[in-house]
């Protein structure tokens, strides 16, 4: 009885903690970096994001697809198809953004699984073929921002009545080819090829002002930055933005991040002897991934890249469609027709997932869902939300 009595004193402050909205928030924040709640609680947001966790450990998904192959895509846009081959996928809590070659952007909504909308960039004269291709998409619940590789900049409030504008005009004469495009409602981020000392434009979000333009990390691929207007080329690099207000980029020789809000001012830098995959490189807040020739994955901290841990990554150096994509805790990977799972703290192997997908043409991961666009005209949508 004794041990009961003092026990009990103990149980109850702890209870009284646990009740603590603040606690919950704090721990929200600190292991999924969560900014704004999605829930009624707090309780309610953490006890969600870790069951959702654990259904990636576990497995524990639902499985769907959509069909983003439809009759209207043959009557718009100048008759400009091209195979209408997915380019860029991007993930909100509520929606899927699809971008094709053809300039077209294509929004899905998750819990339905329904096509809300198809956007088309405004007509211009084109200087190639792919000109108008999809280079970029930043994506949240209310707002889409798309950029094309002519530079161009779009952008559409989500609610089926304010039409598409164009946020910005490209000038692929003086800045060359807009290779990927990212960024989050403060900052915009564009990678270019083709003209040397201009790699990278920097808009602010809230203004769309452009703000700075420079950096030289795409020089050696000037040349081929010209021919992604022409032809569907390899990946030329790739950038993300993070929530410390940076930036990290790579081509297929060099991987680096840089402060946005003093612009130019590289925060770390590497070049990677036996070059780097660009379709698998990848980064969120946290955590960048960085693959090497011979299919090492390299999990590094975001904000200097400093190594955390890495592995070998079976098959990817010998497929050049290999894709990569991370979110807080697991790199998801699509080699030779199967997406695989790895944790990304200790470099464990996890599990491939069961659905094979063929040829895949984009792959998205965020804290919930994984998405993969196939030849076949679907995007597959693994659901690993609680349930």
């Amino acid at each position: 009885m004794q041990g009961v009595r003092s026990i009990a004193p103990v149980c109850s402050t702890w209870l009284m903690i646990s009740r603590s909205e603040l606690l919950w928030q704090n721990l929200a924040r600190r292991i999924w970096n969560v900014r704004s709640l999605e829930r009624g609680t707090w309780r309610e947001e953490y006890i969600y994001r870790h069951r959702t966790a654990s259904n990636f450990r576990v497995p524990r998904y639902i499985y769907t697809t959509l069909q983003f192959v439809a009759p209207e895509d043959d009557n718009n846009n100048n008759n400009n198809n091209d195979g209408l081959v997915c380019r860029r996928l991007a993930l909100s809590t509520r929606h899927i953004a699809a971008g094709f070659s053809n300039g077209a952007v294509r929004l899905f909504h998750l819990p339905s699984r329904l096509h809300v909308s198809t956007f088309y960039p405004q007509h211009r004269d084109r200087l190639g073929r792919f000109s108008s291709a999809v280079s970029g998409i930043i994506l949240s619940d209310y707002s889409l921002v798309f950029a094309t590789v002519d530079g161009d900049i779009h952008a559409a409030v989500i609610n089926g009545i304010t039409p598409l504008r164009r946020a910005h005009l490209g000038d692929v004469v003086n800045d060359g080819a807009l290779v990927d495009f990212a960024g989050s409602s403060q900052w915009w981020v564009g990678l270019f090829a083709g003209v040397p000392g201009r790699a990278f434009h920097i808009w602010n979000g809230e203004t769309e002002e452009l703000v700075f333009v420079g950096g030289t990390l795409t020089d050696p691929e000037a040349v081929m930055g010209w021919h992604l207007l022409t032809e569907l080329t390899d990946l030329i690099g790739r950038v993300r933005v993070t929530c410390h207000e940076s930036a990290v980029a790579c081509t297929n020789l060099r991987v680096i991040v840089f402060d946005l809000r003093n612009q130019g001012v590289i925060l770390g830098e590497e070049e990677i002897r036996r070059g780097i995959m660009v379709g698998m490189f990848d980064a969120n807040d946290e955590s960048a991934m960085v693959v090497d020739g011979r299919g090492v994955a390299s999990i590094r901290r975001a904000e200097n890249l400093d190594e955390v841990c890495r592995f070998p990554v079976r098959g990817a150096a010998q497929h050049r469609g290999a894709l990569g994509s991370v979110n807080g805790g697991y790199a998801v990977v699509f080699v030779g027709g199967v997406i695989r799972v790895w944790e990304i703290e200790n470099g464990r192997s996890l599990y491939n997932v069961d659905e094979m997908i063929g040829e895949c043409d984009a792959l998205i991961v965020d804290e919930r869902y994984v998405a993969a666009s196939s030849g076949d005209g679907i995007i597959h949508v693994w659901d690993f939300g609680a349930q």
